[in-house]
């Protein structure tokens, strides 16, 4: 039985949504016909919503990403909000520079520019300790994530929210755009006993929610115990891409350069569950595939290019490899995923295609990474049907995962 409080805050356009025992009625934010003027939620809460935090010990989850459209940090515009006292600051992966890479842990410290001690949330934990949270009344969490089940800032959010309801703090997400669209939903659902950190509950590779939908989805639906309150934006529709917001891009991790490889990420971060690499190391990050046995890079390419998959073209290339990285040092021959059309691409047949044409052409070479690939794809599902060649058939079952996880998110959406 769902015991936890959903809430959007009420604003002049909006109307305040609760649910209780009997689950979450649907609510949504009219949409706006104009381009651009998408306000993040942290402008939203400074604006109109500040008794939310005002007279209150404030937590904060953020990073880099976190910041008004001027730039300016959710840390700076908090630590100087009339009656808001910020007193723990919280960083996920990558830092709250943003900078380390994938999977570097982050050291606890204090920010310099406000004093405020910052608490890891990628190094000796990943879950707020009550500790951590003794010296706040409420958590918020403020970071632009991607729109993949893989990317870990959402499970930060998600962890540290039960953490919080634990010890009785109200946790508020101040909401972001989904970058790759809030409509679309691709892939299966992970499984149960493949949760892991780039994966925790059952919900598709592209799930098709900003991060206060995801968390009132995860919520209301019992997976998640917490009690959760979402600033929205305001003039954010579901069929937007980053550019149609307005919002500034700032890269959400070192290697997510521009839209074109956030697109891509979805299907072409399954490599990282391979010995090819998916492009850390040079200037085309999860854009271009490859290896030092891959020299028949110009064939495969041809050989996809013929499957007629719509939005994508493939072609052959070589990068040098950055030291640290997969294959770093060596210049290596690669595949090259140019993106032709953004509303037609299906990143998941993409990447799932590439691994199968691949591990068809060089069963020698290739090597799984068998504990990085099922935790990516969310099961042994993807591993099992490249091996055996039915690629297609997996795509279509997760096909059908993916319409009915589209039904099932409705009544937790909060745009239309």
């Amino acid at each position: 039985m769902i015991r936890d409080l959903l809430r959007i805050v009420a604003l002049p356009v909006l109307v305040a949504t609760l649910a209780s025992t009997s689950g979450c009625a649907s609510s949504s934010i009219p949409a706006t016909p104009a381009t651009g003027g998408v306000v993040p939620g942290v402008e939203v809460l400074l604006r109109d919503s500040l008794h939310l935090v005002s007279g209150k010990r404030v937590g904060l989850i953020t990073n880099h990403s976190g910041r008004d459209r001027s730039g300016t940090s959710t840390i700076d515009l908090l630590h100087r909000a009339p009656g808001v006292q910020l007193t723990a600051l919280y960083g996920p992966e990558h830092g709250l520079r943003g900078a380390a890479e994938a999977g570097v842990h982050i050291a606890t410290t204090v920010d310099s520019a406000t004093g405020v001690p910052i608490f890891s949330l990628y190094g000796e934990t990943r879950v707020p300790t009550p500790q951590m949270l003794e010296n706040i009344d409420v958590l918020l969490y403020d970071i632009q994530d991607v729109g993949a089940r893989v990317y870990t800032y959402e499970w930060t959010m998600v962890l540290a929210a039960e953490a919080a309801a634990k010890v009785g703090k109200p946790f508020i997400v101040l909401d972001r755009p989904n970058p790759i669209r809030a409509d679309r939903v691709e892939g299966g659902l992970l499984k149960p006993q493949f949760a892991s950190f780039v994966g925790l509950h059952p919900v598709p590779m592209r799930y098709g929610l900003t991060p206060g939908e995801l968390l009132r989805y995860l919520v209301g639906t019992g997976l998640v115990k917490a009690t959760v309150t979402v600033v929205p934006m305001q003039n954010y529709r579901r069929d937007m891409w980053w550019e149609a917001t307005g919002i500034p891009w700032v890269r959400p991790s070192p290697n997510l350069r521009d839209m074109d490889a956030t697109i891509l990420y979805t299907g072409t971060v399954f490599f990282e569950g391979t010995n090819l690499s998916e492009g850390r190391g040079t200037d085309r990050p999860f854009r271009v595939v490859g290896a030092p046995w891959l020299t028949d890079a110009g064939a495969i390419a041809r050989e996809l290019n013929a499957q007629r998959m719509p939005g994508v073209r493939f072609d052959s290339t070589s990068r040098t490899i950055a030291e640290g990285m997969k294959h770093g040092g060596l210049t290596i021959p690669m595949i090259e995923v140019v993106l032709l059309d953004r509303d037609r691409v299906r990143p998941i047949t993409v990447g799932a295609r590439m691994l199968q044409a691949i591990r068809a052409r060089h069963p020698n070479e290739w090597q799984w990474r068998v504990g990085s690939i099922d935790r990516l794809s969310g099961s042994d599902e993807l591993r099992a049907a490249v091996d055996a060649g039915k690629v297609d058939e997996l795509l279509a079952r997760w096909e059908i995962e993916a319409r009915e996880f589209a039904v099932k998110r409705q009544p937790y959406l909060i745009y239309r």
